[in-house]
């Protein structure tokens, strides 16, 4: 290869090393963007939370047209950004396209690296397939930074445009698509070139370079082919430590390949990898070594060296309580960890979702067994514990690391409504978002964020919407305490004309396409389902539901056989798959199974906990140093609705944008057919409601969390 050429630009054609340049031009502008978008989020954020603390009526409803315009161009960006075309289906299987945003992403991507790779140069000429070659190497390696700026925990992108590595992991792997595209033709231009000379089997036995590129390209197929959802998600593990190992071949056969002057663009990959391993090592020593947390060892609240202690709950369902009290560190509502407890799984760390807030004093995840680290988590807890657990029982901790916290999402007090909505133990994602707007209603939340002291306190939210899905009636003892706390809370501040209004529906279906991901279809079976309504059930929780937790895993595992049969023998015989269309329909209530027992709750009669449409947050006000709305006439508080079937998700959505006064949040969390069914609803109503273009309708943000690596 002539190291020179690198350099030579003639024709008016730029030279290799200012194509590199270019496209780190465009990379950066879009981050820049990005970041400017960011920056405009947070101070917007700040203007409703000081309206909010001016009793201003609708502090989430733009007021001046420069706030209309960006909200118009909010709405029709994300109209578009947030669609997904139809899934394509092969036989039983479905293959779930990504939303149209994220392919404009990578189509932007793909089309700016084609131009660099092609211009001005002509692809048809076989004089020059060899400088299209040469050009196409340049414009591969120079891509090598984004692929591993894109890749690590600490992730510099992230921080700028105010997001987090798991939001980001998607383009990471689109981005080594990409790269393996060009390498196709830097490696195809070359071999067309020699082809002519039937040169190529010479160049490959004789050439030490061309030896050493094609290694390369072997070993990125490789890296491509084994990240696929699939294989990736087959065993996780061994996904990450074979990935490393291959990204290391991968940096050493480039190295040997290319010319010197271009190798900058692996040692900088190489700085960005060990700069996040650095930074991520020095968080794990600071959160747990209790050397570094003098006030918590004269507290009396760690002890040893370790600082973090883990109790382990079985629960129903397979799902394991782990809880850390007196947790070293802060977060915020929604964020998670890496948890590593090498007496049970060693050598692994897996990243769980922290549901409960700072302000309990203790950190707790609820964890579904599966295979691997899971699976063991569950059989520990109930060697140590079982089921069900007593009152005055040994409880057996285990030290455990934790890594983090992690994870970004758009402050939701800023919101008018905010929809939660969540299957299983995707609740663990939305509980703790529901109890910190509750929280800060109070003016009593301890969270934190980037933005530290510049942080407002207090709330716009003036409804939260909060409906999960599960597959059992025990399955509600999971946050039986969260929710009794958040109706208490919220009686509490209503008796003092503070707050908002608080909505939860419990749904309980057999319908798995809600409750767990599948492989298989399931969505194609579940709109065979006739959509009957099912029966809504008010009520308190009490201790009596205590009893309705299996007593064994026997007795478990023979209720999730019962489960299987009727599911596979009877799909359609079963209410609980019925979609309800309106909760306060009265039909036969499900006592399948899954559903665990019939319920015999305590029923009382009370008012929907909805916002009055006279509702007016100024009418009232009482004095608090933190900006909450006050309501003058406040509703009744509402029990928890247990109901048997499928949410309409649509419908649940649309009623609750028909009463918002200004931009409401839809964030959901679950299996990814729950996902899209929310993705789709929130989509249509956005583009028939025409939001900000006139009509009235306030816009929609949503923010989604699926089940899955």
């Amino acid at each position: 290869m002539n190291m020179d050429m690198g350099n030579m630009a003639m024709n008016g054609v730029p030279s290799l090393f200012t194509l590199q340049q270019m496209y780190w031009a465009v990379v950066g502008t879009a981050i820049a963007c990005a970041a400017a978008v960011h920056v405009y989020e947070t101070a917007l954020c700040q203007q409703r939370l000081y309206a909010a603390s001016g009793l201003l009526p609708t502090p989430a409803k733009p007021k001046n047209i420069l706030l209309r315009v960006c909200a118009t161009t909010a709405a029709t960006v994300r109209e578009v950004a947030y669609a997904a075309p139809p899934p394509i289906t092969f036989g039983s299987y479905k293959f779930r396209l990504p939303p149209l945003g994220r392919v404009i992403i990578v189509l932007s991507n793909l089309v700016t690296l084609v131009v660099l790779c092609l211009y001005k140069l002509n692809p048809k000429d076989q004089w020059q397939y060899e400088d299209i070659g040469y050009r196409c190497g340049f414009v591969t390696i120079c891509q090598l930074p984004l692929l591993f700026l894109l890749a690590g925990k600490k992730n510099i992108i992230g921080f700028l445009t105010g997001s987090s590595y798991e939001r980001l992991n998607w383009l990471h792997r689109w981005v080594a698509r990409c790269l393996f595209f060009t390498t196709l033709l830097h490696m195809g231009y070359f071999f067309a070139s020699w082809a002519r000379y039937d040169y190529i089997m010479v160049k490959i036995k004789t050439d030490a370079i061309t030896q050493k590129g094609l290694g390369a390209g072997v070993v990125l197929l490789w890296i491509v082919l084994s990240s696929v959802s699939p294989i990736r998600g087959w065993n996780y593990e061994v996904f990450v430590i074979q990935h490393l190992l291959s990204f290391a071949a991968l940096l050493v056969m480039i190295y040997l390949h290319v010319p010197q002057e271009v190798r900058v663009w692996i040692w900088i990959p190489v700085g960005l990898f060990f700069l996040d391993r650095l930074l991520r090592l020095a968080v794990v020593l600071f959160n747990n070594f209790s050397l570094f947390h003098p006030r918590r060892r004269r507290d009396g609240k760690c002890s040893g060296v370790w600082a973090c202690k883990a109790e382990f709950v079985p629960l129903s369902h397979n799902t394991t309580r782990v809880i850390i009290a007196n947790p070293p560190i802060n977060w915020e509502a929604g964020q998670h960890v890496f948890l590593s407890c090498h007496s049970i799984v060693p050598l692994q760390s897996h990243p769980f979702t922290i549901f409960s807030l700072p302000e309990d004093g203790k950190m707790e995840f609820l964890i579904k067994a599966k295979r691997g680290g899971t699976g063991r988590f569950f059989r520990h807890a109930e060697r140590n514990r079982g089921l069900p657990t007593t009152e005055g029982s040994h409880i057996s901790r285990k030290s455990i690391a934790i890594e983090g916290p992690y994870g970004r999402i758009r402050p939701l007090q800023q919101f008018d409504t905010v929809i939660l909505l969540a299957g299983s133990t995707g609740a663990s994602f939305t509980m703790p978002l529901m109890r910190d707007i509750v929280s800060r209603w109070g003016g009593q939340s301890q969270s934190t964020s980037a933005l530290g002291a510049f942080k407002r306190q207090g709330a716009v939210t003036r409804k939260i919407r909060f409906v999960w899905v599960i597959k059992g009636r025990t399955q509600v003892d999971y946050f039986r305490n969260e929710i009794e706390r958040v109706i208490t809370d919220v009686k509490n501040l209503q008796i003092g004309r503070r707050g908002g209004a608080v909505d939860i529906s419990i749904y309980i279906t057999c319908d798995e396409s809600f409750t767990s991901d599948q492989n298989s279809t399931s969505l194609a079976s579940s709109s065979n389902f006739s959509r009957e309504h099912g029966k809504a059930e008010e009520a308190e929780f009490t201790n009596n539901d205590e009893k309705k937790l299996p007593q064994t895993k026997e007795s478990e595992t023979k209720v999730q056989e019962k489960i299987e049969e009727k599911i596979e023998v009877e799909p359609l015989k079963c209410c609980c798959t019925n979609i309800l269309e309106d909760e306060n329909a009265i039909a036969p209530t499900c006592n399948c199974d899954s559903c665990g027992p019939p319920a015999s709750p305590k029923v009382f009669v009370s008012e929907k906990s909805a916002p009055p449409p006279d509702y007016n947050p100024t009418a009232a006000s009482t004095p608090s140093t933190t900006p909450s709305l006050k309501v003058e006439n406040h509703p009744s508080p509402s029990p928890i609705r247990i109901l048997s079937g499928r949410p309409d998700c649509r419908n649940i959505i649309q009623k609750e944008l028909e009463l918002a006064y200004g931009e409401s949040a839809v964030i959901v969390c679950g299996p990814s057919s729950l996902v899209d069914t929310v993705r789709d609803a929130v989509v249509t109503l956005s583009d028939e409601r025409a939001v900000h273009k006139g009509t009235g309708a306030q816009g929609i943000y949503m923010h989604t969390e699926y089940f899955g690596y």
